[in-house]
């Protein structure tokens, strides 16, 4: 089993990188207008790059069972998490307007792109991380359905719109070139360019996270509310994983999709609960509480829920 220290030491360079976008957006060295031209960039070149590259010629994913489990899981997962959240919220006296919808949303949405990939592909190798995409379809889902419909209470059908996004495409584009063995026949130099621009997807998509987390940092005293935090720690990073464990020892999928459970469980909330409360009338401030509150503890946790994670869905060596 990987002993704790290695695993902290994977983790590292994540979290590093992350500090390091915060510190160019505080210098200026990423502007506010250059910081939408760079997620543009993440999103609609990069990160596309490396689903191509992870999924072209991936054998995992010719499995059925890979194909149907990983986005079922992660878009049931998340609701079910977001449904908890929202309990817990509401036990806590939290309101509709005063950060219960948003609460809900940011503990039941872990970090599911830019933490876990570096971190599947430094223990897995970088072919676990196809079936890590293909799960992030069904967590996308959740976001712009489910997650919408918690944060605005109205219909989330506008929300399926949000799906038709270069990731996306670029995920059925490559789906079809592999299942159809089309992978070998697509020419070298296609795929030299691809490599190249992915390469830049998971350490340009961990800055920029941290140049978006920024701007919240200038008043300190409003990024800890001792409720909001200390609940969000004990649901995020101390109950949920649980769920997400039990369904990876129990449920019969690969090994490669427990994999992904196992990192899933570890993983703090995800930045994006800001964006989607920004732009759906939710509350920001609740969602970069629960953010910079998970991640900061997420440090230690990340080792232990990994380590003691394989050795509960029996996958540890």
């Amino acid at each position: 089993m990987t002993p704790y220290g290695q695993l902290f030491l994977i983790i590292l360079p994540v979290f590093a990188l992350i500090a390091l976008g915060v510190g160019l957006r505080r210098w200026q060295w990423i502007t506010e207008a250059g910081e939408d031209s760079l997620f543009k960039l993440v999103v609609r070149v990069t990160f596309p790059c490396l689903i191509l590259e992870s999924i072209v010629a991936n054998p995992t994913l010719r499995e059925p069972g890979n194909l149907l489990w990983a986005p079922t899981l992660g878009f049931g997962l998340t609701l079910v998490s977001m449904l908890v959240g929202w309990y817990v919220a509401r036990a806590l006296g939290l309101t509709i307007g005063h950060g219960l919808r948003t609460f809900a949303l940011a503990v039941g949405l872990t970090n599911y792109g830019y933490l876990p990939l570096p971190l599947m592909d430094a223990m897995f190798g970088p072919e676990s991380r196809a079936l890590l995409l293909v799960h992030n379809v069904g967590v996308e889902a959740a976001i712009w359905t489910g997650g919408v419909l918690v944060v605005t209470g109205l219909s989330p059908l506008a929300g399926w719109r949000k799906l038709i996004n270069a990731p996306v495409i670029a995920l059925l584009v490559a789906l079809i070139v592999n299942l159809s063995g089309a992978g070998p026949h697509v020419p070298a130099v296609a795929m030299t360019l691809v490599h190249a621009l992915a390469l830049c997807a998971i350490p340009l998509g961990l800055v920029m996270s941290g140049a978006s987390l920024q701007p919240h940092l200038d008043d300190p005293r409003q990024l800890v509310d001792t409720r909001v935090t200390l609940t969000a720690w004990l649901l995020r990073l101390g109950v949920l994983p649980f769920v997400y464990l039990l369904t990876a020892r129990y449920l019969p999928c690969s090994v490669e999709l427990k994999r992904v459970l196992v990192v899933q469980a570890a993983m703090p909330s995800a930045v994006i609960s800001i964006i989607v409360a920004r732009i759906y009338g939710g509350q920001p401030l609740v969602a970069v509480q629960i953010i910079l509150g998970t991640t900061a503890l997420a440090l230690f946790t990340i080792p232990f829920w990994i380590r003691f994670g394989l050795a509960f869905a029996g996958l540890a060596p």
